[in-house]
């Protein structure tokens, strides 16, 4: 046991030195991929790495509790504030929605959380395509739509049948502003039917609605 504690301690001063020398774990032979957490062998809770990956995501970010009615508080951060009046608009028409800025992002938000984000950003590509009147930067921009949602590869490939995709291809020997009209008007559609009705249904929509609601100076 004493020989056993003396190797413990001469292992926390290497730890010591190398920590206040460069800041980094210290390198032992034998084992370099070592972190310096394996040399506490008193198993302790407090271990500053198990902390900091208790704190981290698979991919070392660091992830923090979220509040839901900061969250909500937040979707509008890069976009105009609607009023609880434009966002109770929302659930009248899906056209409503998507023509609100905000409730774009929202819903877009909302589509992240179900793995159809690509809807919306195919939706999104093709409006500004449309507004594209440069015939170079219409080639390029339905190139790239073409390459990130049509493409049978690309791993963002939204769902069209077989009667659009064939107009697309057609289209794309010469692109213009309106190649992908068909598709958008179809995306949407099942935006529409689909998600739409979920997103009014969902947390996220709720607490939206209930943030602006106990923030505006009506209530």
């Amino acid at each position: 046991m004493g020989s056993e504690r003396m190797e413990m301690r001469r292992r926390q001063r290497v730890l010591q030195r190398g920590v206040s020398g460069d800041g980094g774990a210290p390198q032992t032979s034998g084992n370099p991929a070592s972190n310096a957490c394996c040399f506490c062998w008193c198993c302790c809770c407090s271990c500053s790495c198990l902390t900091t990956r208790n704190n981290e995501g698979d991919d070392g970010s660091c992830e923090t509790s979220r509040d839901p009615k900061t969250e909500g508080g937040d979707v509008w951060q890069d976009s105009p504030r609607p009023s609880v009046e434009e966002v109770r608009s929302w659930g009248q028409s899906f056209d409503k929605l998507m023509k609100c800025p905000a409730g774009r992002k929202a819903f877009r938000e909302f589509l992240r959380t179900e793995f159809s984000e690509e809807n919306m950003l195919f939706w999104l590509a093709c409006e500004d395509l449309r507004q594209e009147t440069n015939k170079s930067a219409i080639e390029e921009k339905a190139g790239l739509i073409y390459e990130d949602y049509i493409s049978i590869l690309s791993p963002k490939e939204v769902s069209l049948d077989a009667r659009v995709r064939e107009a697309i291809n057609r289209g794309m020997l010469e692109p213009t502003c309106h190649t992908f009209d068909d598709a958008q008007l179809q995306i949407y559609t099942l935006m529409q039917r689909d998600s739409y009705p979920r997103f009014m249904n969902s947390p996220a929509y709720k607490t939206i609605l209930q943030t602006l609601s106990e923030q505006s100076p009506e209530s």
